[in-house]
Formats: structure tokens, sequence, C-alpha cells
């Protein structure tokens, strides 16, 4: 069995502000020790890109624009920041469009190793199974998943 990894792929999303050092660190126990690069990525939809490139002023920002955005996002400049000082390469890359297609088509691109999601808190019934997204990304991702369950509140 092959153990090498080359790239990670960590999708962060609107919810996941409260479990970025969470993603990180399972992002680096497998990054750091292979050197594996880890490709920091978010997808918006629409209608979230174009209020987040508002707030982050810029709004004439368009689709082809999706990087330039996502490296001023704040969710991302931290995660930059901790891999930085861990010695763990990364790269950013932003998509605008469905969610679990647009992080299955970043892992498909950057013929990732390995794909990092996290999901919202769910009700007690809704604990049974994954969040619509993460079930399609489990489902459709070209390599294995690692799912960061989020913590207890």
């Amino acid at each position: 069995m092959d153990l090498s990894f080359d790239t990670i792929v960590l999708a962060i999303g609107p919810e996941d502000d409260d479990r970025l050092d969470q993603l990180a660190r399972v992002s680096m126990q497998v990054a750091k020790p292979t050197g594996a690069t880890v490709v920091l990525t978010h997808v918006f939809t629409r209608e979230e890109f174009d209020e987040v490139a508002a707030e982050l002023d810029y709004p004439s920002a368009t689709a082809e624009d999706v990087d330039v955005v996502l490296e001023r996002h704040q969710s991302v400049q931290y995660l930059g920041d901790v891999f930085d000082d861990h010695g763990v390469d990364y790269d950013v890359d932003g998509v605008v469009g469905n969610v679990s297609e647009g992080i299955v088509e970043t892992a498909e691109k950057a013929d990732a190793d390995r794909v990092v999601i996290s999901g919202g808190s769910r009700s007690p019934v809704g604990k049974a199974v994954f969040g619509s997204n993460a079930q399609n990304v489990l489902i459709n991702s070209p390599c294995p998943v690692t799912y960061v369950r989020p913590q207890s509140e």
C-alpha cells in the first residue's frame, strides 16, 4: 500500500471559523511528516461570493477573481499563518458553484491524496447522518476523505 502524500485538499466553509485549529491540526498530521502541500479551498455559492467580496472591499469581483478574494478571507489568512509557522506548504484554490461538486473537482484537479472536510452541528436525529455536502464528497471524492467532526458543544 502506497502511503506517500503529495497533496491534501482542506475544504473550509462558512461555519468552520470555530474549528480552524482542529482542521489545521488534522491536515498537518499528514502534511508535515510527508511534506505534502495543503490546498486550501472554499467553495462559495454565488450569493455568498458576492457578499464576501463586498465585505472584503472587492465589490467588482467576478468568479474569475475567486482566488484573490479567498486569499483575503480571514480564515484562509489564519490557516496560512498556522501552516507557515509549522513549515507546511500550501496553495489557495477557490471555487464559485455547487459546494460538494466544487470540493470534488478541486481534489481531482489537484490530484489530491486526501480531502479534509468538516460539517455543521447537527440535531440529535441529524447526527445519525452526515450533511448532504459532506456525504456527497465522501461518496464522490477521487481519494480518501477525512471528516472532522464538530466538537461537542
